[in-house]
């Protein structure tokens, strides 16, 4: 277990050349990841390649910026297990895309918000009329600023969309080709630590900033066993992260290159560790925001969600 060696920190753990003994792999099993994520964190323990070499089964990871373009790797059976936050799976699953949410984790709405410019004359909803806002198509922060819009009396229709990749958004609020810039952690606390900008809204009451945990078609129906395990690893480097918030900040911080104190920031507001199922509440959570995307014109027909949801057996 994790908890087991304490000792040592999560980068040391990464860094072990100690394997045990195992058999020639006959199985893939291909992860696509973000970096600011407990996926990330569990790469980097080196746990579930231990754990599941013994089993024949070798470990393959790949990083993705967002989540949009890991479902399209799902979708070309180029991984098999990824995570994104609530809305790309809306749009994969409208789009025929074969896959299932096998569980989620708790909520971070704290880690999402919309950014201006410290000296900006927005201050407030009713200011972002006519103006250009920038964030990542079909990713929370497009929810975001849907809920943030739309729980001040405005629209996407009040407001010029501005799509850019996260690691983009910065540069355009700085260089002022965006008025206001909606997105996550870690991109959110990297520009707040830099202090040149100021928070015009949380995620709080708008998203949920979940991150729900996905797999292909195939691999649901094939290895729901596989599924199973990789969850109690995941579960597991959680515990351990719950408990060792210093070596999970200093391993981040090398990891995504930003500042300690900016991470340090955002995972003061992550509540990512816990892990659940994706039930009811969460199914009426996602169908409600798939059926205002349709009404919006944003999917192209009517989803069920709970058709792609895969209840692990105990």
């Amino acid at each position: 277990m994790i908890q087991s060696r304490a000792v040592l920190t999560i980068a040391a753990l990464a860094l072990s050349g100690c394997m045990m003994a195992s058999k020639a792999p006959v199985e893939t099993l291909r992860i696509g990841y973000q970096k600011w994520s407990t996926f990330s964190i569990l790469k980097a323990s080196g746990e579930l390649a231990r754990s599941f070499e013994p089993k024949g089964v070798r470990i393959v990871w790949t990083e993705f910026p967002s989540g949009p373009p890991l479902l399209e790797a799902l979708n070309a059976g180029s991984i098999d297990i990824g995570h994104t936050g609530d809305s790309p799976p809306l749009f994969a699953q409208a789009a025929g895309i074969p896959f299932v949410y096998f569980a989620a984790s708790s909520a971070s709405p704290e880690s999402s918000g919309i950014l201006v410019k410290r000296e900006s004359p927005i201050h407030q909803a009713s200011d972002l009329r006519g103006r250009r806002i920038g964030f990542a198509k079909g990713t929370s922060a497009h929810t975001m600023v849907l809920r943030y819009l739309e729980g001040n009396g405005l629209s996407l229709a009040d407001i010029t969309a501005m799509y850019l990749a996260p690691a983009d958004g910065r540069g355009a609020l700085e260089s002022g080709s965006i008025d206001a810039w909606s997105a996550w952690d870690p991109y959110l606390a990297a520009a707040e630590e830099q202090g040149l900008y100021r928070k015009l809204a949380t995620g709080k009451g708008f998203v949920d900033g979940r991150e729900y945990y996905l797999a292909s078609g195939r691999m649901a129906e094939k290895s729901p066993q596989r599924l199973k395990e990789f969850l109690s690893e995941l579960e597991s480097v959680k515990a351990w992260a719950r408990a060792h918030h210093a070596e999970v900040n200093r391993f981040l911080a090398a990891e995504t290159g930003i500042p300690l104190d900016a991470v340090a920031m955002a995972e003061e507001r992550r509540n990512r560790y816990d892990t659940e199922q994706v039930g009811a509440g969460l199914i009426a959570s996602q169908q409600a925001l798939a059926d205002r995307y349709l009404q919006l014109g944003l999917l192209p027909k009517r989803i069920d969600v709970k058709t792609a949801v895969l209840a692990l057996a105990p």
